[in-house]
């Protein structure tokens, strides 16, 4: 199923700006490529995050937007249980900048939880409006979701961690 629903494309695109800005910013990267991440989820992210122009205008697949969703949700999972708690140390004194530098990486740094949270609820957000299209769509079939085991604990990664 292809999906050009505009609402799905705003909130792709808030997630992208998001994730880009407050999430995987020149201070926090660092870290999370020490998260214990496969490389075809960072792969999916990168996509999913990086890629959105080439999927505007001809519409996402829906199957890949969820495969992209759940990678995205597996990342947030991670990066609370492993990243959140002792995220100032790992990010330490980073080349000991000072100025406005360290000032920006202090607050990279300290909105982190609450920007990981945000980019959870808008990836949850998304979730339920795809699942409401799949299921408009599915007419009298099983939607494509019910039928791919990792959207299974979607609610609990994102909501949870």
């Amino acid at each position: 199923m292809q999906v050009r629903d505009a609402q799905v494309i705003r909130l792709v695109e808030r997630i992208s700006e998001h994730y880009r800005i407050n999430i995987s910013n020149r201070y926090i990267r660092p870290a999370l490529l020490q998260l214990p991440l496969e490389k075809q989820s960072w792969d999916l992210i990168e996509v999913f995050t990086e890629k959105l122009e080439q999927y505007r205008y001809e519409g996402f697949h829906l199957d890949e937007l969820y495969h992209q969703i759940a990678a995205a949700a597996h990342f947030v999972s991670l990066a609370r249980r492993e990243l959140v708690p002792g995220l100032r140390n790992r990010i330490g004194s980073a080349g000991n900048s000072s100025g406005p530098d360290k000032v920006l990486r202090d607050m990279a740094v300290n909105n982190f939880a609450s920007n990981l949270k945000l980019f959870a609820d808008l990836l949850n957000e998304l979730f339920i409006v795809l699942v409401e299209l799949d299921r408009k769509d599915a007419k009298g079939h099983m939607p494509l979701y019910s039928t791919m085991p990792e959207l299974a604990e979607i609610g609990k990664q994102l909501v949870d961690g």
